[in-house]
Parts: C-alpha cells; sequence; structure tokens
C-alpha cells in the first residue's frame, strides 16, 4: 500500500494568488487519487477473501455499493478497474497478476484516475493474444506515460494507433458483425388513448433523427407581445416528430397503400363537426375532440366519414377536399410561411387552414386559406380567442381583447 500524502486544510483561500491556488488545486487532486488507488487495493483484498466470507455478501461490486452509497453500476466499475491494476489472488490462493501494474502504480502516486485508467484498461484489453508480453508491457507504459500529460481522448486516439501497430489486420470478423445494423420502432396505444413511442435506432438513424430535432425543433422566436417559447426539449422534439410525419404523409412523393396515400379516416356526427362540440373517432380506435377534428379537416389527409342523428354514413368524403398542390404552391408564394403575426416558420413546416372551416361548408380557395404552423393551428382552433379575416387577399389576425381592447388587426411582417 502507497504512503499517502495528507495536507493541512486551506485556510483564507481568498489571500491565495493565482499560483498557490492552482497549487492547492493539483496537490489536493493527487491526494484524492492516490486515496482512490487505496480503495481500490482494499477491494482487491476483499474480492481475494471473498465477500461471503467477510461480510456474508454475495459480491464485492454490491457490498461496496451498499457501503459506498453509489450505482451498482459504479460499484461494478470500481471493483472491476481495482482488479485489473492490483495483484489479487484467486481462491485457491494462487496469485492473480494485474492486468495494467504500470497503470496501477501510476494511479497509486497520484498521477492518474480513472479517468485515464479505463481508456487505459479498454486498448489493453483489444491488444491480440499472440502479442508477447513484451509488446503489452510496452504498449501500456507509453500510454501511462502519455496518460500523465493527456486527457482520455488523447489516451484514446494513441491506444488506436498502437492497436493499428500491433494488430494490422484487425479481429476476424463473426457472423454478428456481417449483419445490418437493427432498428426497432415499438408504438403502442394507452387506454387513455395516448401513444407512447420508443425503439432504438442504429448510428446513422439516430444521427439523422437528432439532426432533424435540431432543425425543426428549434425555439420558437419570441413573437410581438415578447412571449417565449415554452416548450421543453422533449414537447420541442416531440412536435418536430409530428411536423416530419405530417410532411412525409401530405408529400406529393408519399408511398401508397393499397392505391391511395396514407389516409386517416375520421367518424363524427354531422351535427358535432358544425357545433365543434364533444369528440370524434380517429380510424374508429382513438378518441379525439371534435375542435381537433375540424382542425384535422383543414388540410390533413384524411378522409372525413360523417354520420347522421342514427350513426348511418351520410357522406364518405375524399382526401381531394384538401388543398391542390397548384393552390399549395399560391400559398407558399403569398404567406411565405406561417401567416400568424411574428412567427417564422417556413412553409414546408405549414398546414393549409380554412379560415371558414371546411365543416361549415368553408371553400377550399386562396380566399379562404392561409397557411399557419402546427402550433398557430392549434391555437386559432382552440379557445384563444384570435380571429381571421381576409383583407385585399392577405390574411389578417384580430386579436383577443385581453391583448389588445380594441382588436386593431395584425399582420405577419415577413
Amino acid at each position: 500500500m502507497s504512503s499517502r500524502r495528507t495536507l493541512e486544510p486551506p485556510q483564507e483561500l481568498w489571500r491565495a494568488g493565482a499560483r498557490e491556488l492552482a497549487h492547492g488545486v493539483v496537490e489536493r487532486l493527487s491526494v484524492a487519487r492516490q486515496a482512490l488507488a487505496e480503495v481500490g487495493q482494499f477491494l482487491a483484498e476483499i474480492e481475494s477473501r471473498g465477500p461471503m466470507e467477510l461480510f456474508g455478501h454475495g459480491s464485492t461490486a454490491g457490498w461496496f455499493a451498499e457501503t459506498a452509497r453509489i450505482s451498482p453500476k459504479e460499484a461494478r466499475d470500481t471493483v472491476t478497474r481495482a482488479l485489473a491494476v492490483n495483484e489479487s489472488r484467486n481462491l485457491d490462493g494462487t496469485p492473480a497478476p494485474a492486468t495494467a501494474p504500470i497503470a496501477g502504480a501510476a494511479a497509486a502516486d497520484g498521477d492518474l484516475g480513472h479517468q485515464h485508467l479505463d481508456p487505459i484498461l479498454a486498448v489493453l484489453k483489444k491488444i491480440p493474444a499472440d502479442a508477447s508480453a513484451e509488446e503489452r508491457s510496452g504498449a501500456e507504459q507509453i500510454l501511462v506515460n502519455l496518460a500523465r500529460q493527456a486527457g482520455p481522448q488523447q489516451i484514446t486516439n494513441a491506444g488506436a494507433e498502437l492497436l493499428a501497430r500491433l494488430d494490422p489486420d484487425g479481429n476476424e470478423p463473426k457472423d454478428e458483425d456481417l449483419t445490418p445494423p437493427s432498428r426497432e420502432v415499438h408504438l403502442r396505444k394507452r387506454d387513455d388513448g395516448w401513444w407512447r413511442l420508443n425503439g432504438l435506432l442504429d448510428p446513422e438513424f439516430g444521427a439523422r433523427a437528432n439532426a432533424l430535432f435540431d432543425t425543426w425543433g428549434q425555439r420558437r422566436p419570441v413573437d410581438e407581445d415578447g412571449n417565449r417559447d415554452p416548450r421543453t426539449p422533449g414537447e420541442r422534439h416531440g412536435d418536430a416528430l409530428f411536423d416530419a410525419i405530417h410532411y412525409a404523409m401530405t408529400n406529393d412523393k408519399a408511398p401508397t397503400l393499397s392505391g391511395d396515400r396514407t389516409t386517416v379516416v375520421v367518424t363524427i356526427p354531422l351535427d358535432t363537426l358544425t357545433s365543434g362540440l364533444e369528440s370524434a373517432c380517429v380510424d374508429e380506435v382513438s378518441q379525439i375532440t371534435a375542435r381537433h377534428a375540424r382542425m384535422l379537416a383543414c388540410d390533413a389527409k384524411i378522409i372525413p366519414a360523417v354520420l347522421g342523428t342514427d350513426s348511418e354514413p351520410l357522406d364518405i368524403g375524399r382526401a381531394a377536399r384538401s388543398v391542390t398542390p397548384a393552390q399549395r404552391r399560391a400559398l407558399n408564394l403569398r404567406d411565405h410561411g406561417c401567416a400568424f403575426p411574428g412567427c417564422h416558420r417556413k412553409p414546408k413546416h405549414c398546414e393549409a387552414h380554412h379560415i371558414l372551416p371546411w365543416g361549415q361548408l368553408g371553400d377550399t380557395d386562396l380566399d379562404n386559406l392561409c397557411l399557419l404552423c402546427r402550433y398557430h393551428h392549434m391555437v386559432i382552433h382552440g379557445q384563444s380567442g384570435w380571429k381571421i379575416r381576409m383583407t385585399g387577399g392577405r390574411p389578417d389576425f384580430i386579436p383577443p381583447q385581453y391583448l389588445d381592447p380594441l382588436q386593431r388587426p395584425r399582420r405577419n411582417k415577413r
């Protein structure tokens, strides 16, 4: 066991100069690393004798997790590291040499912490089994010397170069290495009508999804009233995923199912559709509010099935009642994106909104349409009090009285 230094507690640090402060940090960091190395030596000895014999515990890591009040993973990592850098004994009493004795000695001197030991051990583990003891020891010495003045990433980079020299051909590929990356996505409907999404993405898919969230999930700019985007990162990512799916479903080049593009059937009584009260049924499974159904009727690729008083189908509509590609191009040129005042969302993130609702016989023409992003589309269809009217072929937005008692029209000044 190494002889650990002891330091006097700091006093009146406000009097210390820059050199004294830096020296104090370095000295105490070295002492802390020495102490952790000694903890590892104790753990290696406990493992040698057996935690069951000593403490009646099934594993050294489990005992250490309880004793140190740390997570099981952190305890396992600490014990694994301790056994790798310290010599111990097998249960039959035979010596169990350390995998990285040079690194262990440097840790005992206070030069290395676990941030340096972990990348060193990771490299040593990948050295080919047919490498000589001299090659293994030489590689460890190089990494330890580097670790005394470098960080984890530099150790990892140097280790990659060492491995390339020791094993230029690399390991023989295994069958599982030849299989394509798997992607798993699971979507399950909850009892309350919401859906739970989880999955596992390969590196390429994950990088693309992360880029999509970064781009489509940006915070909305401060609006004209000084309000900031209140959404959490998770909520912004959820909205970004919705926008991406909506964009894919409404794209002219979207794949078809049985000769038709992806559609959603919304079943709703006629009086409910016109009044905006009660609820509707999506794909005969999920319940949504009638107000939400009216918003979907603006531009989503849905098929409205309107029922009479006896639930008889009065009309099975067609997705063709949504805006045509030509109308959409005209809206993009006229509104340049979300028409709501202060919004900067681009056309590709917007939906076409019927100013006079389609369920109230609103026409699908440019004088009754404007572009709205998903968020402001929900605002208009909600209880916000905002109204829209067309003036000179452009949409004007009338704020509720609590925002402007005079309700002066506003227009996006993009």
